[in-house]
C-alpha cells in the first residue's frame, strides 16, 4: 500500500479548488467556493469545496470527500490511480506499492480486518494455483488464468480448518468478526468458505473488504457470501466495479447482472462494463452510485419471476436519483438463461445487440402496473392512476414524469391536468424535500466538531467522562490516530486516514457545518478556543449533575447509610455545590 505519509504529503500539495475548477465551474461565495453538484442533478447549487480545510460535500446528495476522493467519484479512478494522478500533477515520486498489505501482521486497531482479509486473500489465489480441480472447473467455464487473475480469484480447499495453517492464532475474535470463520453452537470453529471458487470484493482503498464463494459442482447455497461486517455493507457494494471503471468511462454504459460468474464471463468476452450486486437487491446507494459514474445504466436479468421482482425493485430504488439527462432501462434474458451461458452460446455482439434493445424505464414502469389493471373498465383506469402516483411522486427528472403523465392520460382516458391533480403533481416540477427541523447539536457533538477543527484538542476531551455514543467512540478514533498525523492536520487529511474507517460517514455528519464557516483565521480560532473552553465547562457541569442525581436517588432507596464513606463525601461536596 501507498504509505499514509506519502498520501498526507500528497494532499498538502494540491489545492482541492483548482483541482475541482478544472472540471466544474467554482463561483466564490464567502471563505468557500460553490457549484452545481456534478454528482446529481440540481438548479440551485449545494456543492461547496472549502480551501481552508480542502474538503467538498454536497448538501444535497451528500457526496463529499478531498482531492483524492473527487478523482475517484469524477473520473471513475482507483484510489492508488487517483493518488499517482495527484502526486504527478505536484511533481512527486509514487513510492514503490510492490510489498502491498498481504505481508503485514494484524495489528491491534481497526486495520487489524483489512490485513487478515488481505492475508486470506493471498491463501486463497494461492491454493487455486495448487489445485487442479478448482482450475478445471474454471477453464470449464470458459475463463483464462489472465481473467482469473485479474479478477484476483482464489480457492477455499474443502475441509473446516484450512485458515489455521496461516492463522496460528485461528481463535482470535476477528476471524469471526471479519466474516471468514464461524462457530458451532458447541464453541468449536471452522471456516466459512470450503470447496468454493473466491471471488474478492475490492473496496474504495483498493482492498479486499469481504468475499464471495461459487460452490464447484452441486451444492447449496450456489453463491456464499460475507456477511456485514465493520468493512463491508453489501448494500453499498458492487461487484467488479475496479476493473469495470476505464470500460465504465470508455462506453458510458453499466451493465448490472446478477452473479459474480456472470461479470467475469462477460468479461472473458471482452465486455468489461459488467457489474453485479452482493447477493442483494439493487439498492438506493447501489442506484446512486451507478449514476454518478455512467449516464446509462441496463439491469440485466433473468426473465423468470425472481428475476423481474429483483428489475423492479431496481426500478423502484433508481426514482429518486435519475436525473433526465441519465436513463436506466431493463433486459430481461430467456428462462433458463444466464449472461454467462448466452454470451458463451451467442457471443460478445448478439449478447450487446440484446441490451441495446433494453426496455426503458418508463415503458417497464407502465407495463407492469398496466397488468394488475384492467382498461376496460372505470374502476382498472381508476387504479391504474392510483398505482403510478406513489411512483411518480418520486422520479426525479421533471421531463421524464411530464412525458409519463400525459403517457397515463392517453391510457386511462383522463386529461393530462386531471392526472396531475390526482397524482398531486404541481407545476411539473418535482416535490422538495422537506427541511428537518434543526435540532440544536449536543454537548457530544460540538466536542466533536471543534476537535476536528484542531485535532490536538482531543486530548483535554475527559473521554472516560462521556455518555457512550458515536460521537465518543469518534473521538476515541480521533486520539487513536492522532500521532499518525502530520502537524496542523486539515479536515483532508484527516478523512483520508479514517478512508474505509466504520466512522466514517458520522465524521461527515459531525462536520458537514463547519464547512460553512470561514477560513482558519485567528479571530475564528480565538472564537473557536472559546467555544471549546465554554462546552468542556458545560460537560464538566452536566456530568456533576448527572452524578448527584445517581447519588441522590441511591441515597433515597438505601438511606445515606447505604453509601459508601466516598460516596458520602461526594455526595455532600455535590449537595453544598447545588445549594450554592
Amino acid at each position: 500500500m501507498i504509505p499514509e505519509s506519502f498520501i498526507h504529503e500528497v494532499l498538502a500539495r494540491v489545492d482541492i479548488v483548482d483541482l475541482i475548477d478544472r472540471h466544474v465551474r467554482l463561483k466564490k461565495a464567502g471563505a468557500n467556493y460553490m457549484a452545481c453538484c456534478p454528482f446529481h442533478s440540481e438548479k440551485t447549487p449545494s456543492f461547496t469545496v472549502s480551501p481552508a480545510k480542502q474538503f467538498y460535500h454536497c448538501f444535497g446528495c451528500g457526496a463529499h470527500g478531498t482531492a483524492i476522493g473527487f478523482l475517484m467519484e469524477y473520473q471513475g479512478l482507483g484510489f492508488v490511480d487517483a493518488i499517482k494522478e495527484l502526486a504527478s500533477a505536484a511533481g512527486l515520486p509514487v513510492p514503490d506499492t510492490r510489498e502491498g498489505i498481504e505481508g503485514k501482521k494484524p495489528g491491534n486497531d481497526w486495520r487489524t480486518l483489512h490485513s487478515i482479509m488481505a492475508i486470506a486473500w493471498n491463501f486463497y489465489k494461492e491454493s487455486l494455483k495448487k489445485s487442479e480441480k478448482a482450475k478445471k472447473y474454471l477453464k470449464a467455464r470458459g475463463l483464462s488464468g489472465e481473467v482469473a487473475a485479474r479478477f484476483g480469484l482464489g480457492y477455499a480447499p474443502d475441509g473446516w480448518q484450512n485458515l489455521k495453517a496461516i492463522f496460528p492464532d485461528y481463535e482470535r475474535a476477528e476471524l469471526v468478526q471479519a466474516g471468514l470463520a464461524l462457530e458451532s453452537e458447541n464453541g468449536r470453529r471452522y471456516d466459512r468458505f470450503r470447496d468454493r471458487v473466491m471471488f474478492p470484493i475490492i473496496g474504495a482503498k483498493g482492498e479486499v473488504i469481504g468475499f464471495g464463494g461459487r460452490v464447484i459442482g452441486e451444492g447449496t447455497p450456489k453463491y456464499l457470501n460475507s456477511p456485514e461486517t465493520p468493512l463491508f455493507e453489501k448494500g453499498r457494494e458492487l461487484f467488479g466495479l475496479p476493473q469495470a471503471r476505464q470500460a465504465l468511462r470508455d462506453e458510458n454504459l453499466a451493465i448490472v447482472v446478477e452473479g459474480y460468474m456472470d461479470v467475469v464471463a462477460l468479461a472473458q468476452h471482452g465486455i468489461s462494463n459488467a457489474l453485479a450486486t452482493l447477493g442483494t437487491a439493487t439498492t438506493p446507494q447501489h442506484a446512486q452510485k451507478l449514476l454518478r459514474q455512467v449516464d446509462s445504466v441496463v439491469f440485466c436479468f433473468d426473465g423468470d419471476a425472481a428475476g423481474r421482482k429483483a428489475a423492479w425493485r431496481a426500478l423502484e430504488n433508481t426514482l429518486d436519483f435519475l436525473p433526465d439527462n441519465k436513463s436506466v432501462a431493463f433486459a430481461f434474458l430467456p428462462e433458463s438463461e444466464d449472461p454467462d451461458s448466452f454470451v458463451r452460446q451467442e457471443g460478445k455482439e448478439a449478447f450487446l445487440r440484446f441490451i441495446r434493445k433494453a426496455t426503458p424505464l418508463s415503458d417497464y414502469l407502465i407495463f407492469e402496473i398496466k397488468k394488475h389493471c384492467d382498461l376496460a373498465s372505470a374502476e382498472g383506469r381508476a387504479r391504474l392512476i392510483t398505482e403510478a402516483k406513489p411512483l411518480l411522486a418520486r422520479l426525479a427528472a421533471p421531463s421524464l414524469r411530464l412525458q409519463m403523465v400525459k403517457r397515463l392520460a392517453n391510457e386511462s382516458g383522463l386529461t393530462q391536468a386531471e392526472v396531475e391533480r390526482l397524482c398531486g403533481i404541481r407545476g411539473y416540477t418535482p416535490p422538495q424535500p422537506k427541511k428537518p427541523k434543526r435540532v440544536p447539536p449536543s454537548l457530544s457533538r460540538r466536542l466533536l466538531r471543534l476537535a476536528l477543527c484542531q485535532p490536538e484538542r482531543v486530548k483535554r476531551i475527559p473521554l472516560e467522562k462521556m455518555p457512550p455514543g458515536a460521537e465518543r467512540d469518534a473521538l476515541t478514533v480521533l486520539a487513536e490516530i492522532l500521532p499518525g498525523l502530520p502537524p496542523d492536520s486539515n479536515l483532508a487529511q484527516i478523512m483520508e486516514r479514517l478512508r474505509g474507517h466504520p466512522l466514517e460517514m458520522f465524521f461527515v455528519e459531525a462536520q458537514s457545518d463547519e464547512l460553512m464557516r470561514g477560513p482558519a483565521e485567528q479571530e475564528i480560532l480565538d472564537e473557536q478556543e472559546k467555544e471549546f473552553e465554554d462546552v468542556l465547562i458545560r460537560f464538566a457541569e452536566e456530568a456533576r449533575g448527572a452524578g448527584f442525581s445517581d447519588l441522590q436517588e441511591k441515597a433515597r432507596l438505601f438511606g445515606v447509610s447505604g453509601l459508601s464513606a466516598e460516596e458520602k463525601a461526594q455526595y455532600l461536596t455535590l449537595l453544598t455545590r447545588q445549594e450554592n
